[in-house]
């Protein structure tokens, strides 16, 4: 019987999920293994992923769940699929993966089986990587089952393995600008080094969210909005949806082109999400993560470009 999303499951379910965890950790690969990786220009890098799910407002179960892919080092949309999505399983914190991870992971075998030449060589994730409280965040989930290299970013830092958000730990981490007051949190997935990881996210960042995120979370709100925000019947919208689901590739001048460098987009004035997908104090084996701050500006509508690198003092 499925859950339903406001329930926490049983103690048994949660107990297998620990187990499946644990057996899926073994496969987790935290040094780089691309030749792209090991080059200070990530020369052969050309595409990079983006993934996100975004709630409907009001519940908790229905969201969209979105895939982008963007050129790299143009960061141009060049491959969007969105469609929406029933979540069964509910929130618990640790355990976020089995409540998204399969709807992310359809995207990417739609990709493969579509448009398998826009297939992303490194995703980016909105969440944790190693940084989790048994060691394996959703970032790691998704790259052991994509078998693609894959890097958490999280906007919250999940407190695990004596790691305390106050003003030590801020004095620790890297900053893009003197007035940072909004860090984001990377950590490994799957097939790629934290320094790597750090590295491309800074690279991919024209505002504080790092674009190929941002793009996913941009798309997936705007398809909510175009498959419910209409009126109609809703045999009407039922119809527009179906009409919507299938992946495009998208041409030249979508936003996230040199067209629309320097500028905003439509979308990127909207307020933070409301996913509940606040983190929990626990523990953790290996703790592997750093801090990238922002400019303490609006998370989405300020332009601030990619800061030189900047060593974490000792």
């Amino acid at each position: 019987m499925a859950l339903e999303a406001a329930a926490r499951p049983p103690e048994e379910t949660l107990l297998l999920w620990e187990r499946e965890q644990a057996r899926l950790k073994t496969r987790v690969v935290v040094r780089d293994t691309e030749a792209w990786q090991r080059d200070p220009t990530f020369s052969g890098l050309q595409r990079v992923g983006g993934l996100d799910v975004s709630f409907v407002n009001g519940e908790s179960s229905r969201a969209c769940a979105s895939l982008v892919v963007l050129s790299y080092p143009e960061l141009e949309v060049v491959y969007e699929d969105s469609h929406m999505v029933r979540l069964k399983a509910p929130y618990v914190s640790g355990f976020l993966a089995f409540r998204e991870v399969p709807f992310l992971v359809e995207l990417v075998q739609r990709l493969q089986e579509k448009e398998p030449d826009f297939m992303p060589q490194v995703l980016l994730v909105d969440g944790n990587g190693v940084l989790h409280q048994r060691g394996f965040g959703v970032a790691c989930h998704l790259g052991v089952l994509t078998d693609l290299p894959c890097i958490g970013v999280a906007k919250k830092l999940l407190q695990v393995d004596g790691l305390e958000n106050n003003s030590l730990h801020k004095e620790k981490a890297l900053k893009s600008h003197d007035r940072s007051t909004k860090p984001l949190y990377v950590s490994v997935g799957h097939r790629i080094s934290l320094e790597v990881a750090v590295r491309l996210t800074h690279h991919c960042c024209r505002f504080r969210i790092p674009e190929p995120i941002r793009q996913a979370d941009i798309r997936s709100r705007e398809y909510i909005r175009r498959t419910l925000g209409h009126p109609g019947s809703q045999a009407q919208r039922q119809e527009r949806s179906q009409k919507e689901q299938g992946p495009k590739a998208c041409p030249k001048g979508s936003p996230g082109s040199p067209a629309d460098q320097g500028r905003p987009p439509k979308d990127c004035d909207r307020g933070p999400s409301t996913d509940p997908k606040d983190p929990q104090p626990g523990f953790q084996e290996q703790p592997k993560a750093q801090q990238l701050e922002g400019t303490g500006h609006h998370e989405d509508s300020d332009l601030w470009p990619p800061p030189a690198w900047l060593q974490s003092p000792s």
